[in-house]
């Protein structure tokens, strides 16, 4: 597949997770097969304003290629401003969110609500486009709720507007994450532009992603929450995409080895402290179907030093 003149190989990506997909999870997934990653979604005013925080979340690493860039708002001229000075660290592709649902987003005009105004959402687009240098491409759902389901049309008008390609998570606004997927809505804007379309949504292993491509007939596909707790989510959908191999989880040693090299890493980048909280989370994730899970989460939720989450991972061997 092709991203404009970016060639991308292999079969997903890793979604631009808030909160989850940081320089750590994205070198992680990308060392597991993702086939490129998305940095957290980042506030197009806040970069405008030469937000620390914001502009963080811009940061790649050479070891996340080819990576992207995510930017929120609602504001043609911001969005690409801040798409403009987001070229200080060298995006592959700027990604433009028009799926978010959280209600401070959203709520404010941005992410999943540019739906409702398709118009607006393609203007976007084009000025981004002609702000920076490299492809530009869109993250949306299928529609704001029943009724409104306009991803189709929207598509459409992205692609006019030069985005080089679209993903669409196959849920409306008002769903969030709750089943079902519509592939059906998937598969309509695949057939209404010429530009990739990237499938998202309920992918957990290489059934799922076999499912999603044969029934929507999706060019490439995007993995999110399949990923959490599960980086080799991308191995397993690759060995089953290209030899029908259906991979199991690894070993719970290996398991374990790969948490405790996360958490590593997080502490490495965003030191001891936010390191160890934001740890909690993704420890949670990688015990997901442990015997005494329940058990554990207690500790989990008291972690502060990696010493804590070595003993952790000891325990849960021992008693596996």
């Amino acid at each position: 597949m092709n991203i404009g003149n970016l060639q991308i190989n292999g079969h997903a990506a890793l979604a631009p997770m808030a909160g989850v997909a940081d320089r750590a999870m994205r070198e992680l997934c990308v060392s597991y097969g993702a086939s490129f990653v998305i940095g957290e979604m980042a506030s197009s005013k806040g970069i405008s304003m030469r937000d620390r925080k914001s502009s963080e979340l811009l940061a790649l690493s050479d070891a996340e290629r080819p990576a992207g860039v995510q930017l929120f708002g609602d504001d043609p001229l911001i969005m690409a401003k801040a798409a403009e000075l987001a070229m200080r660290y060298a995006p592959d592709f700027i990604d433009v969110n028009m799926g978010c649902p959280a209600p401070k987003v959203a709520g404010n005009g941005g992410g999943s609500a540019l739906m409702k105004n398709p118009q607006l959402a393609a203007h976007i687009v084009r000025e981004c486009v002609r702000a920076v240098p490299v492809p530009v491409t869109v993250k949306m759902r299928i529609g704001w709720g029943d009724g409104q389901c306009n991803a189709p049309e929207l598509a459409a008008l992205c692609e006019q507007a030069g985005a080089a390609a679209i993903t669409v998570h196959g849920r409306t606004r008002a769903q969030m994450y709750a089943p079902p997927v519509h592939y059906d809505m998937i598969r309509a804007v695949k057939q209404a532009v010429s530009v990739p379309v990237i499938g998202n949504g309920d992918i957990t292993d290489g059934v799922s992603a076999r499912r999603m491509l044969d029934e929507t007939g999706c060019d490439f596909l995007m993995v999110g929450r399949g990923a959490l707790g599960r980086p080799w989510v991308f191995q397993r959908i690759d060995a089953y995409l290209e030899r029908g191999e259906i991979l199991p989880d690894p070993p719970l040693e290996t398991q374990m080895r790969v948490m405790l090299g996360h958490i590593c890493m997080l502490c490495a980048y965003k030191g001891d402290y936010i390191g160890m909280r934001e740890a909690r989370k993704h420890a949670a994730w990688y015990i997901r179907g442990v015997r005494g899970a329940a058990s554990y989460r207690n500790r989990i939720g008291q972690l502060s030093t990696i010493g804590e989450l070595e003993s952790l991972a000891e325990d849960i061997l021992k008693n596996a």
